[in-house]
């Protein structure tokens, strides 16, 4: 099974591009959905006893914890250290279970894909891009996003062009629904060709 990594940086579309595999019948990892689950499952009392006053009715608050640890790198640090191995593990049980009902691709949707090393999972990555105007406008369309914490997740990530030298596809977002989605279908279709090769 081709295991393809896609990633992109904030309000560059990646969400939108991980919908277009799904509908060509690619099983996809929603690496941001895991965690949401973790958050109200077994991540939860993991949390509070590292960041106390966190959690409430079984969930962990969002908004408390990022307070917390937005600008702490420590505290980042200390709440991976929690996050990441739980993650992997739901990944490796998608992983498995994808290939076990003959998937022939399976994509990780990851957002820090290179920034946490994931990108050695994949077979090959898709960066998801669009020019910097229109990424800034699409961000700022979320509720609540403001410049500090603009410059926050974007402190976080990647710089795009640095993403895009390392990608081995990338689909640009700027052109329209359409346009994306006809470069997720060229893309697993060089990937039937590489797959074929490799076997």
């Amino acid at each position: 099974m081709f295991v393809l990594g896609l990633t992109g940086s904030l309000g560059m579309g990646k969400s939108t591009t991980a919908k277009f595999f799904a509908e060509e019948g690619v099983p996809v990892h929603d690496a941001d959905a895991s965690v949401h689950k973790l958050y109200e499952g077994e991540a939860v009392p993991l949390i509070e006893a590292a960041f106390p006053g966190t959690t409430a009715n079984g969930k962990v608050d969002r908004e408390k914890l990022a307070k917390q640890v937005l600008v702490n790198a420590a505290a980042i640090q200390r709440l991976e250290a929690i996050v990441h191995p739980l993650v992997a593990e739901v990944r490796e049980r998608f992983l498995r279970e994808a290939e076990q009902a003959g998937a022939e691709v399976a994509v990780l949707d990851i957002p820090l894909l290179y920034e946490t090393g994931g990108d050695a999972r994949c077979d090959a990555v898709v960066v998801v891009s669009a020019p910097a105007d229109v990424q800034r406008a699409r961000a700022f369309e979320r509720p609540g996003m403001t410049e500090e914490k603009f410059a926050a997740i974007l402190g976080k990530q990647m710089p795009d062009a640095e993403k895009r030298a390392r990608a081995d596809f990338v689909v640009d977002t700027s052109q329209g629904y359409e346009a994306a989605h006809q470069q997720v279908r060229e893309i697993l279709a060089r990937i039937a060709k590489m797959a074929n090769r490799k076997s």
